[in-house]
């Protein structure tokens, strides 16, 4: 039985602008699941919608489910429950989600205080410092401040904080933007550990495809708030399908593939506003593989076999890859 399953899951703001169109995913206990696209294609409102984080304008149809549970006919009080318990998310720019105030110790003890009364708040404390150390930091900098640490430590404090209750799904919502290459390996290296040691599912988004390529076990790419291509993670990454998904691949070189020999190409043009999408297929206007018929045929996921699916009209042809092409 799948842990999280989102089921034809929409989003619109503002009355009419769709922000997710149609997005059905599962992701099993243990599974690291990437949700890969540019900025603004849907993936930050689908971590929000997983836990009924998003504004109230928002309008939300479809179905997600928590171990089976619809997570939209919760109460308040059972969805207060669930929160960080059953799972956490670790959002981006950690120095703006920590309160500058408070001692990161602190913070990460509140949520266990929230959520286990009967933990006294030396037991917290120590907790905290336990977590601390399970993410590579040592114990005693829970009484440092956010502005005393590091980006990369930031962000190993935001992983302790969703792992504080110990949570079955954890998404981490681009966990290393703004790190550098180093220290990025290290906090994917320290996610997939915490995946493989605590058994929990990992909902990874990222907009660098390289990255979940061999980080996950599956990847969604996603484009103008709809998956375009599906599958396993190194399929995905080495054998795109969907020439949008081949493009992301391409736009990050590997030292050695004699298809980066040339600079990668750019893909012209900018995303479509949600609020006014092209007819047919919606990459149609960017795609360097676009027929004719791409623009007044609107192509849902079409199952290629071997779990991979893509929407694309061209998706069982060969020669989608673009990487390497000037």
């Amino acid at each position: 039985m799948s842990l999280l399953e989102l089921d034809d899951l929409r989003v619109t703001y503002a009355g009419d602008v769709p922000a997710v169109r149609g997005v059905s995913l599962t992701v099993a206990p243990g599974e690291v699941l990437g949700i890969a696209g540019e900025s603004g294609c849907g993936k930050s409102t689908i971590s929000n919608a997983v836990l009924r984080l998003l504004p109230r304008s928002a309008k939300v149809t479809g179905r997600v489910l928590l171990d089976g549970e619809d997570v939209y006919g919760m109460s308040f009080g059972r969805l207060r429950a669930i929160r960080w318990a059953e799972a956490s998310i670790v959002f981006q720019g950690a120095l703006h989600s920590l309160n500058a105030v408070h001692t990161i110790g602190r913070q990460i003890a509140e949520p266990i205080l929230l959520h286990e009364p009967a933990t006294t708040r030396r037991a917290a404390d120590r907790r905290a410092g336990e977590l601390l150390e399970q993410v590579g930091l040592p114990a005693r900098r829970a009484g440092d401040y956010p502005h005393q640490l590091s980006g990369g430590q930031r962000q190993r404090v935001m992983i302790a904080l969703a792992l504080a209750c110990r949570p079955r799904l954890v998404i981490a919502d681009e966990p290393t933007t703004a790190l550098d290459v180093m220290v990025q390996a290290q906090v994917l290296e320290l996610l997939g550990g915490l995946v493989r040691d605590l058994g929990l599912a990992l909902v990874l988004i990222s907009h660098d495809l390289s990255v979940l390529g061999t980080t996950c076990d599956r990847v969604a790419v996603m484009y103008a708030g709809r998956v375009v291509e599906q599958g396993a993670a190194a399929a995905v990454f080495d054998d795109s399908r969907h020439p949008y998904s081949a493009a992301l691949a391409g736009a990050f070189p590997r030292v050695g593939d004699e298809r980066f020999r040339y600079a990668p190409r750019g893909l012209p043009g900018d995303p479509p506003f949600p609020g006014d999408l092209p007819g047919g297929c919606e990459f149609h206007p960017r795609c360097p593989v676009a027929v004719e018929r791409c623009s007044g045929t609107e192509v849902g996921l079409v199952e290629l076999g071997g779990n991979r699916a893509a929407a694309c009209l061209r998706a069982e042809e060969a020669g989608l890859d673009l990487r390497g092409v000037r």
